[in-house]
């Protein structure tokens, strides 16, 4: 009997462990915009500056479509030079050595929505790792897995909005919470590496939402 007991015991806090985590990532849909906006959100633009290393930097322009249409360009000598996209077929990047873009066969385009909305229905599982203190600020701390695949999450514990992501080979931080339309955004992105020879920050000065884009803005 104390086994049986024992075993519930876990299975019951797992349960209660994965609706906090559901929760959690509710919340962040809910004060972020709602379910809804997410949904209608079909195009954004988002336009700044972008540092790499210490010095460099140079203004961008980040065009996203549904369901995974994607092109970053950034200006260069005032001139706009793409650095990578994927058109829904196929994937390119610049070519750095070459001074080219070029096709990328491998290339795996990322979805226009986030991994929290609708993550159940994607395969993903929530599991609330508990709370922790980073610097100042208390944030939840949720990791989403499918397959061998897992994220962790960072989230304000007041506002719900997400400060942090870590990936197997890259760490996202979020800040600047603006209103955008019916959504709230970050409009400052810090990417991180082990290596840190990607390491970069977004700056982003304006977001434009379900514009329209010409039929080719995604070719090369």
């Amino acid at each position: 009997m104390k086994r049986l007991l024992l075993v519930f015991g876990v299975v019951l806090s797992c349960f209660i462990q994965a609706q906090t985590a559901k929760e959690i990532i509710d919340k962040n849909i809910e004060l972020s915009g709602g379910l809804t906006n997410w949904k209608l959100l079909n195009s954004v633009l988002l336009q700044g500056r972008v540092t790499l290393g210490v010095n460099d930097e140079y203004p961008f322009k980040i065009y996203q479509k549904r369901p995974n249409l994607t092109k970053t360009v950034i200006m260069i000598n005032q001139k706009e030079t793409t650095v990578e996209g994927y058109d829904g077929k196929k994937g390119y990047a610049m070519n750095y050595a070459q001074n080219k873009i070029q096709e990328y066969p491998s290339y795996v385009p990322e979805s226009f929505d986030n991994d929290f909305i609708d993550w159940e229905n994607k395969g993903f599982e929530a599991t609330l790792l508990g709370k922790e203190q980073l610097g100042n600020n208390t944030y939840f701390k949720v990791e989403l897995t499918k397959n061998v695949n897992k994220t962790i999450y960072y989230f304000d514990v007041k506002t719900y909005m997400l400060y942090r992501e870590i990936k197997k080979d890259e760490t996202l931080t979020y800040e600047e919470y603006k209103k955008v339309g019916n959504l709230v955004m970050a409009h400052r992105i810090e990417s991180s590496s082990p290596k840190k020879d990607g390491d970069y920050v977004l700056s982003i000065f304006k977001i434009e939402v379900n514009k329209e884009f010409p039929a080719n803005t995604f070719k090369f």
